[in-house]
């Protein structure tokens, strides 16, 4: 039912008359999400994304998640509950606006092998590009925090991560091994 709730919400959303976001709106709108999510979309936080070049309707689509509550985050929740349809599209074209964060050297080319290795393995480029930047509905990977990729892949594997892509990414993270997400998550965050 309640992702029946999301799914309706969601489409509800994506099939208002298209209006142009307000990035301006977006970038005033975004002033609390920088005490997580850092200045200018870069999280400097331990296990919290960074948001700067993720899609627009990637945001969009997590913060109706978010507010429907079939994606649960308590830090979240008191946030999302006082966003109109309108913020959320205004977020989504502010933070897709922002130059992504710039990858940190690889201090470990070898780790990054086994990554580049278990994502082939899993068809990752075949949602999230060859670049891993993304689409859409699709997330951001390139240049993402690595503890948080962690954290991210094992919540799907255990089937805690819910809302969005769960199905898809639930079968993709489900065999990993913790070796194998230690790897993925330290190349994707390189790239």
């Amino acid at each position: 039912m309640r992702y029946g709730v999301a799914g309706a919400l969601a489409l509800a959303l994506l099939s208002m008359p298209a209006q142009a976001a307000d990035i301006a709106a977006g970038k005033a709108k975004a002033e609390v999400c920088a005490g997580c999510h850092g200045e200018n979309g870069i999280s400097q936080t331990e296990n919290i994304p960074s948001l700067a070049g993720q899609q627009d309707q990637f945001i969009q689509w997590q913060l109706v998640f978010f507010r429907a509550g079939t994606r649960k985050n308590e830090a979240m929740k008191p946030i999302v509950e006082q966003l109109t349809n309108e913020d959320i599209r205004n977020l989504g074209a502010y933070f897709a606006s922002l130059e992504p964060a710039k990858a940190p050297p690889d201090e470990d080319p070898d780790l990054s092998a086994k990554g580049a290795q278990a994502a082939a393995g899993r068809r990752c480029p075949s949602c999230h590009l060859d670049s891993y930047a993304g689409t859409k509905g699709v997330a951001r990977l390139a240049g993402q925090r690595e503890e948080y990729l962690v954290k991210a892949l094992h919540d799907y594997k255990s089937g805690q991560r819910v809302g969005g892509s769960q199905a898809a990414m639930t079968d993709v993270a489900y065999p990993l091994s913790a070796e194998e997400i230690t790897a993925l998550a330290h190349y994707l965050a390189h790239l």
